[in-house]
């Protein structure tokens, strides 16, 4: 019960003080279930990252639900959701009755962009923790895809869901052989 209250708590903290969307928040709760609490690997963080992003809907509740179960299971899921949605419901609620002040207040433009400039310091964050722990791995075969993703959508402005996709079917083919073989090594040892 006190792991599902922390979890509750951390996921709503985060929401509640995250501006920038869900790549900004999954770097957060890098920083906070990994390096802070200790409760998952940097690994399986990176894979959650990766299955946030695939999946549909919002990478931040995406994310929440895929650490909450890992670390707590079904209870875990739904405290993790509920820290991370309930945040945002409670400002858009408020936004919406004073929409009208805050849209011509020249302070609340002015925070606005002070806010865009930090935001975008904490994606490039997430993106060399990200490419930084692929290249401490030394897996050159996701290193190149990494190289290739990126210049595929930089540059020649591919669509995203396309790269997403081709990756995909990239892991999945590696995985499998990587099965295969641990098999066929298995078998071989036990002939022996």
């Amino acid at each position: 019960m006190k792991k599902l209250f922390k979890l509750f708590t951390s996921t709503f903290y985060l929401s509640a003080f995250t501006f920038g969307g869900g790549y900004v928040i999954i770097s957060l709760m890098k920083k906070k279930f990994v390096d802070e609490l200790h409760w998952m690997e940097e690994e399986e963080m990176l894979n959650y990252t990766a299955i946030a992003q695939s999946a549909p809907g919002a990478v931040a509740v995406n994310g929440s639900i895929l650490v909450g179960f890992r670390i707590a299971g079904f209870p875990g899921a739904l405290a993790a959701i509920f820290g991370t949605i309930l945040p945002p419901l409670i400002i858009i609620s408020v936004l919406f009755f004073f929409y009208e002040a805050f849209r011509s207040n020249p302070l609340v433009g002015a925070v606005l962009m002070g806010m865009q400039a930090g935001v975008a310091a904490v994606i490039a964050d997430v993106v060399t923790n990200l490419a930084s722990t692929i290249i401490k791995k030394k897996d050159y075969i996701s290193s190149i895809i990494m190289v290739l993703a990126f210049a595929a959508t930089y540059s020649f402005g591919i669509n995203v869901m396309a790269i997403i996709g081709v990756c995909a079917v990239i892991g999945i083919i590696r995985e499998a052989r990587l099965i295969l073989k641990k098999e066929a090594s298995h078998e071989f040892s036990s002939t022996l």
